[in-house]
């Protein structure tokens, strides 16, 4: 599935594949999703906003659906390339929490994502497998990461033991579709905002963290 939007591909008995030609039809799928939403979206308007023939888009794909699932797995390998290069675990803990509480917005790389994963909320009813294909690829890898900062942050006696690292992970990524609903700026801002209100009430001082390191010894 990679090689379909990458262009890693060659037709068989055909010329190489194009990456740009490629790319330029895998942004076109993804302004349409969302202008049009999935279930409007016309392959036609894509091939035309690409500045290609429908038959150079069906040499590629076959069909709207695995076209719009290359369009998420493209657009979730420039997520993951877009993030700087940090170790969260050398991070102070308050700074390791809020960057990791940065990248779960929906919006860290894409300003649509967030218009893109309603739309796909939306056609829950009739293709379900779409919203599943999001989770799966988009939503838990994105959400792993402060799920991951969290615990590490338990065991080094960081945060409070007690913590559900999973509910307090759904909570700050819902907060961003909260943020946007409610017409309030997101971003890192608001991801701030969040940080500032969370971890008073998570976090614990140095001294705990001394006290694990000293438990841990004396085990």
């Amino acid at each position: 599935m990679d090689g379909a939007a990458t262009g890693e591909q060659s037709n068989p008995g055909g010329r190489p594949r194009d990456p740009a030609l490629d790319e330029a039809i895998i942004r076109a799928t993804r302004r349409r999703l969302v202008l049009d939403g999935y279930s409007k979206m016309a392959l036609g308007d894509i091939a035309s906003d690409a500045g290609v023939s429908r038959p150079t888009l069906y040499r590629r794909w076959p069909g709207k659906f695995e076209l719009v699932v290359d369009a998420l797995d493209w657009g979730f390998r420039a997520q993951l390339d877009s993030y700087p290069p940090l170790d969260l675990a050398a991070l102070p803990p308050r700074e390791a929490f809020a960057e990791a509480v940065r990248r779960v917005d929906p919006c860290y790389v894409n300003p649509d994502a967030i218009i893109l994963q309603g739309g796909f909320m939306g056609e829950q009813p009739r293709a379900p497998e779409l919203l599943q294909i999001l989770r799966e690829r988009a939503v838990e890898p994105r959400l792993a990461l402060l799920v991951d900062v969290l615990r590490g942050l338990q065991e080094r006696g960081h945060v409070r033991a007690d913590l559900d690292a999973d509910a307090l992970t759904t909570m700050c990524f819902g907060s961003f579709f909260g943020a946007f609903l409610r017409g309030d700026p997101g971003g890192a801002p608001f991801a701030e905002r969040v940080t500032a209100t969370v971890w008073p009430l998570i976090g614990l001082p140095d001294d705990g963290a001394r006290r694990r390191e000293g438990a841990v010894a004396d085990s």
